[in-house]
């Protein structure tokens, strides 16, 4: 007489890799609601709020090509400030474009350059960190870290041989909160969360001649 086999129990099923999965995810939420949240606790919908806005842009023609000036304002709202309290690091990026015009197809791109800022605290101490390039320096409050990036002037953005002579040129430049740099897992956590998208643009006609 044939009796069946016992099934294994080493390997799991398919409906228990469901429920492992289920869990995981489950995990991953809370951590991000602990993080981003501090904790379960209700913040005020007037805290949530936060932006940047650009003043002072001006573009310089020189000898040497192209240099930006501008100024920037930035105002964080409450889940990005407590998510950097938490040690979640900040990046900023500032991206300038420089466009030909062409009548008869797209903008040609000749030249584009970035910045970078990177912010974070450290609870032993309670100063805030900017690194940007070489510059590394820390600061006893997050509006001082804030204001290194108040001001950037004399940015030099593009050579003199990327602009043609008699040619319409202009540039585009954004100021934004970088979330590329954060884990995956992060990244997913926040999707579609509009405190997390803080951004700023303006365009500049760059003059003809020097």
């Amino acid at each position: 007489m044939l009796t069946a086999a016992p099934r294994s129990t080493d390997a799991p099923g398919p409906a228990a890799g469901r429920r492992l999965a289920a869990v995981l995810r489950a995990l991953i939420a809370l951590v991000l609601a602990l993080v981003l949240g501090g904790g379960l606790v209700h913040r005020p919908a007037q805290a949530q709020n936060g932006s940047i806005t650009l003043s002072e842009v001006e573009i310089d023609r020189n000898d040497e090509g192209l240099e930006l000036s501008f100024s920037t304002r930035i105002e964080l709202p409450r889940a990005v400030e407590d998510a950097l309290i938490k040690g979640v690091p900040l990046h900023f990026e500032a991206e300038v474009t420089t466009y030909r015009s062409r009548w008869y197809w797209r903008d040609l791109r000749v030249a584009s350059a970035s910045l970078s800022w990177r912010i974070t605290y450290q609870p032993l101490t309670r100063r805030y960190r900017v690194q940007s390039g070489a510059f590394s320096q820390q600061f006893e409050s997050l509006h001082e870290a804030l204001g290194t990036m108040h001001r950037t002037a004399g940015w030099k953005i593009a050579d003199r041989s990327r602009l043609a002579a008699g040619e319409r040129h202009y540039a585009e430049l954004v100021f934004r909160l970088d979330t590329s740099p954060l884990p995956r897992p992060f990244q997913i956590g926040i999707g579609g969360q509009s405190q997390w998208d803080l951004a700023a643009q303006s365009v500049l006609v760059i003059p003809d001649r020097p």
